[in-house]
């Protein structure tokens, strides 16, 4: 394995709860030792990237009731390619040259999962995206 590959395997947590067995389908074997490490390991860019977004369009994320807060946050990456396409460039970099090769030959369902996981991380961690209290 090449020493790209050996290096970013090293470096992404362990989800212990991720469970394969012989019946696991490859997508969900991808996404569970693939697209679930990953997504751990950029959790804090991710959520970096969305705050900026939200800043970027004027702050109104913050005027939403909460239950409007969590429909924003899933039209957002379904709606805005060019918010999507910088999530997925993040997560799909973290990939090993191995695991590109798995990721093209069902990329665009790999894409859906991909987004459906980002948009989930972001609603349970919706409390980071609160503006600060100045006291």
């Amino acid at each position: 394995m090449p020493e790209r590959s050996q290096n970013l395997l090293k470096i992404r947590p362990q989800i212990k709860t991720a469970s394969i067995s012989e019946y696991t389908g490859s997508e969900e074997q991808f996404q569970n030792l693939t697209l679930r490490p990953v997504l751990k390991l950029q959790n804090d860019l991710l959520i970096g990237v969305f705050k900026n977004y939200i800043r970027k369009h004027k702050n109104r994320f913050h005027e939403l009731s909460l239950e409007n807060q969590l429909e924003y946050i899933e039209n957002s990456i379904q709606k805005d390619i060019k918010l999507r396409n910088s999530l997925k460039g993040m997560i799909i970099g973290q990939f090993t040259v191995e695991e590109y090769g798995l990721y093209i030959q069902n990329s665009s369902s790999l894409n859906k999962r991909m987004m459906n996981m980002v948009i989930m991380r972001f609603k349970d961690q919706i409390q980071l995206f609160e503006e600060p209290v100045l006291v």
